[in-house]
C-alpha cells in the first residue's frame, strides 16, 4: 500500500514538473526548428565535392555517395543560365561520378578520378559564372576604401611581374612576386572582409603563380596566364564587378584538408604525378576556407603552410618531378597541421568536476530536507521529498535528451557546428560564473545554514508537503539542467570515452557520498568543499571562454586579430588572438577579485 501511495505521489510530482517546465521545452524545440532551417541554403558546391573526395580517399564509399547525393540536390537549385556550356560539363561529370561510385567496390581509382573531374568541372563553372556576373553586377559589390588601397598596393607589383615574365627575366619575376607575397599580409584582411570570392581566388592565383615560377624549368605559359588572371581579378574587384558568391570560411573542416594532404602524400609515394598534382591543386583551392582556423590557432604555422603548399606543387610540376623534396615538405606540413585538428582537449577529470560539483550541491539540499523530515518524525514528508527528487532527476534526463537532439539538428555543417559549439560554450560560461558566485557566497558556513533554513523552514511553515517535493525536485532539476548545458558545451572538445569515464567516476563518488550523508548523517566540511568547487569552476570558465570564442572565430562569426607574441596554450583554451586573450584576462581578474574579496571581509570582521 505504501509503495502504491509513493508511486502515485511520484507520478503527480512528475506531472507537476512537466507542467511547470512546458515553457522551457517549447522554447528549446522552437529554437532547434528555426536554426535547422538556416542550414538548408545551397551555397557549398565545391566543399561538398571536396568532402566526397576526402571520403573516397578513405574508402568511405557510403559517405561519399551521401555527399554526392547532397551535391546533386543542391545543383538542381542552381541557375545554370549564366554558363550553360560549363553547366553541361558539370552535368556530364556528375552522371559519370554517380555511375563510378556504384562500381567503387571493384574500381576505386575510377570513382576517385570521376570525383576529381567533377570538382574541376564545378570550379570551371564557378569561374565562368563570376566572369558573366560583370554585366549584372551592382555597386553593392564595390570595395571599401581599405580594399581599394589594397588593390593599389598589389596591382603595380603584379604588372611588374608579368612584364618580367614577358622578358623571360625569371629572377626579376620572382623578386617582384616576392614583393606581392610580402605586401599581402598587410592588405588581405580588407579584401577578405569585402568579398570572400575575390579573396579566395586571389589566394589561389598567387599560389599558382608561385608554382609556375618555382618549377624547374619555369612554366612560362602558366605563369603568364595566372598573373594576368590576378591582374584582371584585381581590376574587376576594384570596379565592383564581382559578386560575393563563395562559401564562407569555416564551411570546410581543417581535418578535411589534412586528409586531402595525406592523399597527396600517398600519390607522391606512388610517384603518380597527375594524381598528386591534381590533389595538391584541390588542397590549394580548399586552403582559403580553412586558413582562418589555422591562423587563429598558430600564426607561425599559417605563414609556413602558405609558403609550403606552393613549394610542394612546384616540385610536382617540375620536369622531372622532385619526389624526395615534395615528400619532405608534405611530411612537414602534416606535422604542422595535424595537431591543430585535435579537438579532444578536455579529459575525464574535467567531465567529473562538473557532475561532482552539481551532484554534491543537490545532495546537500536533499540531505538537509531529509534530516528535517526525520527530526519531525514524518515518514510521509520523506516520501514526498524522495518523489520530488526522482521527478527532478527524470526531467533532467529529458532536458538533456532534448538539448542533445536540438543541437544535433543544427550542427551538421562545419560552420554551423562551430557556431553552435561557440554559443553553447558561452552560455555555459555565463552559467558557471553565476553558479561560481553563488557557491563562493555559500563558502561561509553561516550563509549556508541561512540558505537551508530559508528553503526548508519556509516550505514547512506553509504546512504543505507538496512544497517539500517541489523544493527537492527543483534542486535536482536545476542541477540537472546546468549539468546538461555544461556537457553540451564541453562535448565537442572531449572524446566520448573520456566523457563517459568522467561521468561514471563522478556517479560512483556521488553515490558513496550520498549514502554516507543521508543514511549515516555524515557532515561534509562545507567551507573547503565550496571553495574548492569554486576554483575548479573558474578554471573551466577560463577554458570554456577561450574555446568558445575560438569556435566562433573558426565559424567566421567573430573577427580574429592574431598576434604571434600572445600565448597559445590549448589545454587552458588560450589562443594567440586579441579576441580570446582580452576577455579571458578580464574574467581572470574578476574571478581573482571574487575569491579574494570575501576572504578580506571575513578577516576584517574577525579582527
Amino acid at each position: 500500500m505504501r509503495k502504491s501511495a509513493l508511486l502515485i505521489r511520484f507520478m503527480l510530482c512528475l506531472s507537476l514538473f512537466i507542467v511547470l517546465s512546458s515553457t522551457t521545452w517549447n522554447t528549446v524545440i522552437s529554437t532547434a526548428q528555426a536554426a535547422s532551417g538556416d542550414s538548408a541554403q545551397v551555397n557549398q558546391l565545391l566543399p561538398l565535392v571536396g568532402s566526397a573526395l576526402v571520403d573516397a580517399g578513405q574508402q568511405k564509399w557510403t559517405d561519399a555517395q551521401q555527399e554526392l547525393d547532397t551535391f546533386a540536390t543542391a545543383w538542381k537549385g542552381i541557375d545554370t543560365s549564366v554558363a550553360p556550356t560549363e553547366a553541361n560539363e558539370v552535368n556530364t561529370a556528375l552522371t559519370d561520378a554517380q555511375t563510378a561510385l556504384t562500381k567503387s567496390s571493384t574500381d576505386s581509382k575510377a570513382a576517385t578520378s570521376a570525383l576529381g573531374t567533377l570538382a574541376r568541372a564545378v570550379n570551371t563553372f564557378a569561374e565562368a559564372g563570376q566572369a558573366q556576373s560583370k554585366t549584372g553586377a551592382t555597386s553593392n559589390n564595390g570595395p571599401s576604401k581599405q580594399g581599394l588601397t589594397a588593390v593599389k598596393v598589389i596591382l603595380p607589383l603584379a604588372d611588374a611581374t608579368i612584364q618580367h615574365i614577358d622578358q623571360h627575366d625569371w629572377q626579376a619575376a620572382q623578386d617582384s612576386y616576392k614583393q606581392i607575397v610580402n605586401s599581402w599580409p598587410d592588405v588581405e584582411n580588407a579584401i577578405r572582409a569585402d568579398n570572400f570570392t575575390v579573396y579566395s581566388q586571389l589566394e589561389i592565383k598567387m599560389s599558382m603563380i608561385r608554382v609556375a615560377l618555382q618549377a624547374d624549368p619555369p612554366r612560362e605559359e602558366q605563369a603568364k596566364a595566372d598573373t594576368q588572371a590576378l591582374i584582371t581579378l584585381l581590376n574587376e574587384y576594384a570596379a565592383g564587378d564581382i559578386a560575393d558568391t563563395a562559401p564562407a570560411s569555416g564551411t570546410v573542416r581543417l581535418s578535411d584538408a589534412v586528409t586531402l594532404l595525406q592523399q597527396v602524400q600517398t600519390a607522391v609515394t606512388d610517384q603518380d604525378q597527375t594524381k598528386a598534382s591534381d590533389l595538391m591543386t584541390q588542397f590549394i583551392s580548399m586552403w582559403p576556407l580553412v586558413e582562418g582556423e589555422v591562423q587563429i590557432s598558430s600564426a607561425s604555422t599559417y605563414t609556413a603552410i602558405e609558403n609550403e603548399m606552393a613549394e610542394v606543387q612546384g616540385y610536382l610540376v617540375s620536369n622531372p618531378p622532385a619526389w624526395t623534396q615534395a615528400n619532405t615538405v608534405i611530411a612537414t606540413m602534416l606535422d604542422e597541421l595535424t595537431p591543430l585538428t585535435s579537438k579532444t582537449s578536455y579529459t575525464a577529470w574535467d567531465a567529473a568536476i562538473i557532475l561532482l560539483r552539481e551532484g554534491l550541491e543537490a545532495i546537500l539540499v536533499l540531505a538537509a530536507l531529509l534530516a528535517y523530515a526525520k527530526r519531525s518524525g514524518s515518514r510521509t514528508a520523506g516520501n514526498y521529498i524522495w518523489s520530488g527528487a526522482i521527478s527532478g532527476l527524470v526531467l533532467s534526463g529529458v532536458m538533456a535528451a532534448i538539448f542533445v537532439y536540438a543541437f544535433s539538428q543544427v550542427s551538421s555543417s562545419g560552420s554551423t557546428r562551430e557556431m553552435i559549439e561557440g554559443i553553447t560554450g558561452l552560455v555555459a560560461v555565463v552559467m558557471m560564473l553565476s553558479v561560481g558566485h553563488w557557491l563562493h557566497q555559500k563558502a561561509n558556513l553561516k550563509n549556508w545554514n541561512t540558505y537551508i533554513e530559508n528553503q526548508v523552514s519556509g516550505a514547512l511553515e506553509r504546512g504543505s508537503l507538496w512544497s517539500l517535493a517541489i523544493v527537492s525536485g527543483l534542486a535536482i532539476l536545476r542541477e540537472g539542467a546546468e549539468t546538461a548545458i555544461f556537457y553540451i558545451g564541453m562535448a565537442p572538445a572531449i572524446a566520448l570515452s573520456q566523457l563517459i569515464l568522467g561521468i561514471a567516476i563522478a556517479l560512483v563518488i556521488l553515490i558513496v557520498i550520498a549514502v554516507l550523508i543521508i543514511k549515516f548523517s555524515v557532515k561534509l566540511p562545507i567551507r573547503p568543499f565550496f571553495l574548492t568547487a569554486t576554483v575548479l569552476i573558474y578554471y573551466l570558465v577560463f577554458r570554456f571562454l577561450g574555446e568558445s570564442i575560438h569556435a566562433l572565430q573558426v565559424a567566421g562569426k567573430f573577427p580574429a586579430h592574431t598576434v604571434a607574441e600572445l600565448p597559445s596554450i590549448s589545454w587552458i583554451g588560450m589562443y594567440p588572438t586579441w579576441e580570446t586573450f582580452i576577455p579571458q584576462m578580464i574574467v581572470l581578474i574578476w574571478m581573482v577579485w571574487r575569491l579574494i574579496l570575501p576572504e578580506y571581509r571575513n578577516r576584517k570582521q574577525t579582527a
